[in-house]
């Protein structure tokens, strides 16, 4: 039986074709379900190694070095909780 042209090849090829194929759909998918969208979150706060930072974790950062004082903590704080 003749695929394309190529002889028994022909067939090896189609079935490579759809080999590549099915590992792109799988890797596609992957991808859009690993996290990609922007969701990784442990309880509210951001994964280690996660370029997402919450507002409020940048002001606990502030106020753990000494920028802001507990009242403006709190101000702020109050402010982002609405």
């Amino acid at each position: 039986m003749m695929a394309f042209g190529f002889g028994g090849f022909g067939m090896f090829f189609i079935f490579i074709f759809w080999i590549i194929i099915a590992g792109l759909i799988i890797w596609g998918l992957m991808q859009f379900f690993s996290g990609a969208s922007g969701r990784a979150t442990n309880n509210g706060a951001p994964l280690p190694g996660s370029s997402q930072v919450s507002a409020l974790d940048l002001l606990k950062q502030r106020y753990a070095r000494g920028e802001i004082s507990k009242a403006e903590f709190e101000e702020m704080r109050r402010e982002l909780s609405l």
